[in-house]
Order: structure tokens, then sequence, then C-alpha cells
């Protein structure tokens, strides 16, 4: 608990020093850091990076004889080392865009393998076959298909609240009783993302400026709310309160060692609540899975090869079957030097995870969320302890 406790403190200083830096008013420069904590965190007190360094250093060297475990002690040298990593890129010291991904998202991978993504394609095309979209192009029958099953906008909120109760539901039913908990559907627009789950206010943002079928509303209620991120932080708030979850357990840390889990346990929700039942909705999953794997792809064209948005743009969106513009859209983050290697977290935590939870028996699967959900974890963690 002590570590934790000190983690949570240096964290906390660290991003007291970052939003003290000028930046924009921009809504991801606002965002610092650490977006969201579900308990109170003192910061410590730093009076520059160089001593956020030395203190992570001096943290470090006491999880061999401290840690309360193998789980804890991996963890915490993960996450340490990713702060460390985000150190040097905020004392704008040189380091590869490949360390930043493998150290702070604590991740190998760079682009995702051509392998990997005709896997995803030859899935959508199984499932337009069976919908009845066949005798074209499978980019042309893909655009077809989400033209067919687009929601108008003016009854985007309406379908993300209907789906959004029902995940509530088969949340309570299956996992944890979520009782009244709620994100409200608000819309939003000109914003950096295409859903956000405002914890504290209890909003779903959602941008308009993007075109959405039922499955992808389907899968941000899932995502954002239920069994994602509204659960995942309001597990974490409890098990902090009640002293069962050390306190770095209350923060969210972007880009961080934590994050691919974070996301990961989000993309899973669909699985984790026995949704995904119909031949849409496996090609929708596919399909997002494509565009998950290929925006890491852009990012690696944009950080590691210096290649400008402008170009990459129109590759991505070949690839994705999707417009260029919306591309753009869903890409402009990447400019951002704190998030540009988070894009990873999505497609590399929805895997990881998912990696596991293929292996976990039915009566085993309380189990496996109590492991994943009270824990704080990273794609090595939850590979190496679990089962053992």
């Amino acid at each position: 608990m002590q570590l934790g406790k000190e983690l949570a403190a240096i964290t906390a200083g660290i991003d007291q020093l970052y939003r003290n830096t000028p930046r924009s008013d921009g809504f991801l420069d606002r965002e610092g850091l650490v977006p969201v904590a579900v308990a109170e965190v003192e910061p410590a007190t730093l009076r520059g990076y160089d001593e956020a360094v030395q203190a992570l250093h001096g943290l470090n060297a006491r999880l061999p004889h401290e840690a309360t475990s193998a789980l804890r002690q991996s963890y915490l040298s993960e996450m340490i080392d990713s702060l460390q990593t985000l150190l040097v890129t905020f004392q704008e010291r040189e380091i590869s865009f490949a360390d930043r991904v493998r150290r702070q998202i604590g991740v190998d991978t760079q682009m995702v393998r051509q392998s990997i993504l005709d896997g995803y394609r030859a899935t959508i095309r199984e499932g337009l076959d069976e919908l009845g979209y066949r005798g074209t192009s499978l980019s042309e029958e893909v655009r077809r298909w989400e033209l067919d099953n687009r929601v108008a906008p003016s009854a985007v909120l309406d379908v993300l609240r209907g789906y959004g109760e029902e995940a509530r539901r088969r949340t309570s039913a299956l996992m944890y009783e979520m009782g009244q908990e709620w994100l409200e559907p608000v819309a939003v627009q000109n914003v950096p993302f295409s859903a956000y789950c405002d914890y504290p206010g209890r909003q779903l943002l959602l941008n308009l400026d993007f075109p959405y079928t039922p499955y992808a509303l389907k899968h941000l209620a899932c995502h954002e709310a239920f069994p994602g991120h509204l659960v995942h932080l309001a597990l974490r708030q409890r098990y902090v309160a009640e002293g069962s979850m050390p306190l770095d357990g209350a923060q969210v840390v972007t880009s961080s060692a934590s994050s691919a889990l974070f996301e990961g346990i989000a993309d899973n929700g669909l699985f984790f609540l026995d949704w995904v039942d119909t031949p849409a909705d496996e090609l929708a999953v596919a399909l997002q899975r494509l565009r998950s794997a290929l925006r890491c792809n852009a990012a690696w064209m944009m950080h590691a090869q210096n290649m400008g948005l402008d170009d990459i743009a129109p590759i991505i969106a070949e690839a994705g079957f999707q417009d260029h513009e919306t591309v753009k859209g869903r890409l402009s983050f990447l400019h951002h030097n704190l998030r540009a290697p988070f894009v990873y977290a999505y497609w590399c935590g929805e895997v990881a995870v998912h990696d596991v939870w293929k292996t976990v028996g039915r009566e085993r699967r309380a189990e496996f969320w109590h492991y994943l959900y009270a824990n704080m974890h990273t794609p090595t963690t939850l590979r190496t302890f679990w089962d053992q």
C-alpha cells in the first residue's frame, strides 16, 4: 500500500508540473497526464522533472524488498519505467518512437502484420456474404453495408441510450450489480475523439461529426460505460476506498503502462456480456479491429517514418474502407506529443485481454473478472500471472 501511495503522489506531482508548462487550451492539454482520479491524491512536491526522475528511481529500487507480490512488483516496475519514459519526452530529450511505444504502453507492436489485417478482412467478407452483400469489391460492399445501416444523426443519442440501458442490465446480471450507475449520452462536435467517458460528470460524450451504425454504438455503450470505463472506474473507486486496492489504482494515467488494459477491458465488453450474437456483430467486431490496427500503423508512419497526415490518410482510408476526412479526424490526436503512442493501447489492449479471455472457462469468469478489475495490470502482467 505504501508503494502505491507514493507512486500516486509522484504521478500527481508530475501531472502538476506538466499542467504548469504553458500549452494550448485544447481538450487534450486540459486533460493533463492524469485526466481522472477517483480518490484524493496529495501531489508530491517536485521542483522540476529532474526531481521526478530521482523520486521514481528511488521508488523503483525499493520494489524487490517492499512489493507484496510478484504481480505487484512487475506492474510497478513497468509503470515506473513508463513514467520515466514520459519524463524523457517532457524534458524534450531524444527517444525513438519504438522505445516510447515499448516502454510507455508496454507492447512490442510497431506495424500490425499484413496477415492479421487480412484475417480481419476475411471475417468481414464472410459476414457480408452471409448478410447478402456480395457481387462487388470488398471495399464497395463494406461502404454499402455501413450506409444501409447508418443511424440518422437525430436518432444517434437515443439509439446509444438504448444500448447503454441493455448493457447495464447485462452487466448487472452477469458481472457486477450496477444499480443506477449511468452515463448520459451528450452530443459534442469538433473534438479529437469519437466518444469519451466523462466519469466525474457521468456523461458519455459522443462526437456527431462522425457517422455511426447501430453496431458501432453498441460497441461504444460497452466500451465507455458497461462493462467498460464506467464500471472499471466505479470498481476502482470502491476498492481504493475500502483499502483493497493501493492508491495508484485511483488514477487514470495517459500513455502509460496501465493504458492498454484500461482500453482493452473496455474493448472486450461485448464479449464479457455475451453480446456478439449475430453475423452483423461478428462483421462489426472485425471491422473495428481492422481500423484499430490501422490506427497503430498510422502512428508508426507518422512518428517512425516521418510521413505527413495528408499522405497517411489516403492509405489508411483505403485499407480500412473509410473516407479520407473521417480518417483524418480520427487520427488528428496523433499530433499530440503526450498522446502519440496512446493509439497502441486500443488494439494491443484488446488483443491482450481477448487472448486471455479465450482461455477462461465459463465457470471461472467471475474469478477472472475480479483478477482483471481488482488489480492494476499491463499486457505482460495479465498474461504472466493469470492462473498461477
